[in-house]
């Protein structure tokens, strides 16, 4: 009989996501396993490689993203939901040593062709969950809603990028300080 699984995949994938923000790509299955609290063999059974943790983290994090954006969004009113939502992507990010951490992962990620799949997958997701949110949206000066979902998803995206690289002041308010710009502009103000 098999013994039941005690560490669960989510205590794994935090701890590597931990790991990545301190090392960046350079990271191991032994630095994630010791963050753990476990054998470097439990997070290779589990996993099988460097490539499969990385494959589930990213479809972790599709699932995750996801999920946060609508909770955010949840009972506010289109645009303040719209805006909480978009603003959920960078939680917690606050570190621009481990936002530059997670910048060169996502390097490294590129070069993979089954985690760059993933991640296309999870950009897709997120631009559809924008769109979904931006159709309940008034935007009377905004473009249509593919087009204003696809720029506020680049602008999320090239936010956290720039200021990964450049830092100042905090990132959720940089992040904020220009959605409300794009909105703004976008309802008339």
């Amino acid at each position: 009989m098999a013994r039941p699984r005690t560490i669960t995949d989510e205590r794994l994938l935090t701890a590597a996501t931990e790991v990545i923000g301190l090392r960046g790509p350079g990271f191991t299955l032994a630095e994630v396993a010791a963050r753990a609290g476990v054998s470097v063999g439990t997070v290779a059974q589990r996993f099988g490689s460097k490539s499969g943790l990385l494959q589930a983290l990213t479809r972790q994090t599709t699932e995750h993203v996801v999920r946060r954006m609508h909770e955010a969004a949840e009972g506010l009113d289109p645009l303040a939901g719209l805006r909480a939502a978009l603003l959920t992507w960078l939680d917690g990010m606050s570190d621009p040593a481990e936002a530059q951490n997670h910048l060169a992962q996502l390097g490294v990620d590129l070069i993979d062709p089954g985690l760059r799949a993933l991640l296309a997958r999870l950009y897709e997701v997120t631009g559809e969950t924008v769109l979904e949110l931006t159709r309940r949206v008034d935007l009377p000066r905004g473009p249509g809603p593919e087009r204003a979902a696809r720029v506020l998803t680049g602008l999320v995206y090239g936010v956290s990028m720039d200021w990964s690289v450049r830092p100042r002041g905090a990132l959720v308010d940089r992040l904020a300080e220009d959605v409300d710009a794009v909105l703004d502009a976008w309802k008339g103000r």
